[in-house]
C-alpha cells in the first residue's frame, strides 16, 4: 500500500475492531448477565437473606463466636463453589482438605463476607458478577461472564502472620 492514502489511520482502524468485538461480546454475554441479575433478584426474597450495600447476598448457616478477620490477614476456609445452577467450579471439600487464603488476593465478594463473618461461621455467599469475575472469568471454565457465583464457606481460623 506504499504511496496510497487511507480514510483512517491503523491506530482508528484497530480502534474501531476493538469497539467492534467488544460490542459482539456484550451481545453475545447479554443472556448470562440478565440470568444473574434474574437468579439474584429472586434469591433476594427468599428467608434468611441479608443483603450488603455492595449487593452480596448472604445466608447463614453457622454463626460462630470466635474473631473476625482484617482485610490483611490470611484465613483457613473450607468452601464449595457452583454457578447459579449447580455446576461446581472449585471445592476444598471435594478435595478433603482447607486451603488457606489472604483476604486481599480473593475476589471483593469473598473479602467481604469474609470480613463480616466470626470465626466459626459458615455462610452461603450469593455473589453479584462485580463482585466475583465480571466479564473476564478463566476461559474455558464453567464460570461465564458477568455470571453470580455461590459458594458455601466455613471459617476454620485466621492464620498467624508469617
Amino acid at each position: 500500500m506504499a504511496g496510497q492514502t487511507t480514510l483512517v489511520s491503523a491506530a482508528e482502524a484497530q480502534q474501531n475492531l476493538q469497539a467492534y468485538f467488544s460490542g459482539l461480546r456484550e451481545n453475545k454475554d447479554a443472556g448470562a448477565k440478565q440470568a444473574s441479575l434474574d437468579f439474584l433478584a429472586a434469591n433476594v426474597n427468599k428467608e434468611g437473606i441479608t443483603v450488603t450495600e455492595s449487593g452480596l447476598q448472604y445466608e447463614i448457616m453457622v454463626e460462630g463466636d470466635g474473631p473476625k478477620p482484617s482485610a490483611t490477614d490470611k484465613v483457613k476456609v473450607h468452601y464449595h463453589g457452583t454457578t447459579p445452577d449447580g455446576t461446581v467450579f472449585d471445592s476444598s471439600v471435594d478435595r478433603g482438605e482447607p486451603t488457606v487464603l489472604a483476604l486481599n488476593q480473593v475476589i471483593r465478594g469473598w473479602t467481604e463476607a469474609l470480613l463480616l463473618m466470626p470465626t466459626g461461621s459458615k455462610w452461603r455467599l450469593f455473589i453479584p458478577q462485580e463482585l466475583a469475575y465480571g466479564a473476564s472469568p478463566r476461559p474455558g471454565g464453567p464460570i461465564k461472564p458477568y455470571m453470580a457465583l455461590v459458594f458455601e464457606v466455613e471459617l476454620i481460623s485466621i492464620e498467624a502472620a508469617e
